[in-house]
């Protein structure tokens, strides 16, 4: 006996329906019973790029109230498509640490302990720094005579985290300084 396009779709309308019932019909018991909501829902979605490397991989970061509650693979970008190396996949904990530094920690030539300073005392003292050792070591003419007004004593070393613009003006902040030894995270 072969099966008659009647009761081909006896049997179809008896399955959806078995299917459609089967929520209510076949009721889970314990922990598989409950569902929890998903961790995204009702947050706000923003792509960045992943800071570690010089490949520039797409994150999706989803935010609740300020706070970062998800990182995950950007699946429309088009250098990863929605994968992550372990580094990417290690993004979320650079936010959410208990052991991530939020203060400036300093510790003194010749010193045993780490100080907590203010930020303000941080950059005024790196711009102090720079200023002192391009100074102590400017070079304003090379041997031969040709005037060259470059410092060979500092090095700029951009990342990955930076974008384009971002690099630009680091670029422009050091050449005004007369650095010469600009490289990048990416060519190393």
């Amino acid at each position: 006996m072969g099966i008659t396009r009647r009761t081909f779709i006896k049997g179809l309308g008896s399955g959806i329906t078995a299917v459609g019932l089967s929520g209510v019909v076949l009721t889970r018991h314990g922990w598989a019973g409950v569902v929890a909501p998903a961790k995204t829902k009702d947050t706000q979605v923003t792509t960045s790029i992943c800071p570690f490397c010089g490949v520039g991989c797409g994150l999706i970061a989803n935010t609740k109230g300020g706070k970062l509650i998800n990182v995950e693979g950007d699946p429309d970008h088009p250098i990863n498509q929605g994968s992550l190396c372990s580094k990417g996949e290690a993004v979320f904990e650079v936010v959410t640490s208990p052991r991530r530094l939020k203060k400036v920690r300093y510790r003194a030539p010749g010193s045993d302990h780490w100080e907590e300073k203010s930020l303000d005392w941080a950059m005024t003292t790196l711009a102090q720094r720079v200023k002192a050792t391009r100074d102590a070591a400017f070079i304003t003419k090379s041997p031969t005579g040709v005037t060259v007004n470059r410092t060979e004593t500092l090095a700029s070393i951009g990342g990955a985290s930076i974008n384009n613009e971002e690099c630009y003006l680091l670029a422009k902040l050091t050449r005004a300084l007369g650095i010469v030894y600009l490289e990048h995270q990416a060519r190393l």
